[in-house]
């Protein structure tokens, strides 16, 4: 299952990307880069698929993706067609870890910047006080031109080089064998998931999206994921459980079958397996903060 490459156009003018976007169908591809990315979802929510982690993503949050990290961010239904509802807003940097020169990361005093660069390669979620600071440097940084451009950038790395505990993201034993055949199969396989979770995906449903036999398709996924199919599906519905629990517009109960479990039991199981906590502790904790 491989991600499509993706190549990031800066401008004549530019070292490095930033810019606003406004559409949830900008590079909503399973991709990757060699470039660095950095992106502040002022407005949005959906879910996140980032090495081999997902997750919901919601307005505020911040990540740094890593060079060759494949990801892919998915808004939910109300941001697409023709009744759409709601607007994405996000701020997004794209820039090269040798951009300033081969040999500036191994100056002694970039140390702590190196040694970030190479953690974001698993992802990092950024939250607090540093999260606040870099959503504000990245706004300018769409506005601004010049030299102050590598300024800003470079006080958003001291600032994430600062943070002394990282929220990494991806496992540390995520690997991706890059093979061109498979250039959109995870993707479709991604896109599928998340439009069809509610209800049961039979196996043969599956593999035939993925184009291949139902016998090879859960080792398949398996060797590329590092994770079953069936582990992948919990975690998407519990994801858009944990939507529906923010929300607070319908009872616990509603919020287990509306994100495609067949009963209760199997619902607080696996949810409190996967997020630590219980439906309703989740909900109140929310809630509270």
């Amino acid at each position: 299952m491989k991600p499509q490459l993706l190549k990031v156009a800066k401008g004549a003018q530019h070292s490095f990307s930033v810019r606003r976007d406004t559409v949830p169908h900008t590079n909503n591809r399973w991709h990757y880069h060699p470039e660095v990315e950095l992106i502040h979802f002022k407005k949005g929510n959906g879910t996140q698929f980032i090495g081999d982690n997902i997750k919901r993503f919601k307005s505020g949050d911040l990540v740094m993706i890593g060079a060759h990290l494949p990801h892919y961010w998915r808004f939910d239904d109300e941001y697409f067609g023709e009744q759409q509802k709601l607007q994405a807003d996000s701020r997004v940097a794209h820039f090269r870890e040798n951009f300033w020169g081969e040999t500036f990361l191994n100056l002694p005093e970039n140390v702590k910047i190196k040694s970030v660069l190479e953690k974001a390669r698993r992802g990092i979620q950024v939250t607090g006080k540093p999260k606040q600071e870099i959503a504000e440097l990245l706004e300018q940084l769409v506005q601004t031109e010049g030299p102050e451009r590598i300024f800003l950038l470079m006080n958003i790395l001291v600032i994430l080089a600062n943070i002394p505990q990282l929220n990494l993201i991806s496992s540390i034993g995520f690997k991706y064998d890059f093979l061109e055949s498979e250039n959109d199969r995870i993707n479709d396989i991604y896109e599928y998931s998340v439009k069809n979770f509610r209800q049961k995906i039979q196996l043969e449903e599956i593999a035939a999206v993925a184009n291949i036999s139902p016998n090879s398709f859960c080792r398949y996924f398996k060797s590329r994921t590092r994770k079953t199919y069936s582990q992948f599906m919990l975690e998407i519905r519990v994801g858009h459980a944990c939507k529906l629990l923010i929300d607070n517009k319908v009872s616990i109960k509603q919020v287990c079958y509306e994100s495609g479990f067949n009963n209760f039991t199997g619902f607080y199981k696996y949810f409190k397996k996967i997020t630590g906590k219980s439906p309703l502790n989740y909900q109140k904790e929310y809630t509270a903060g």
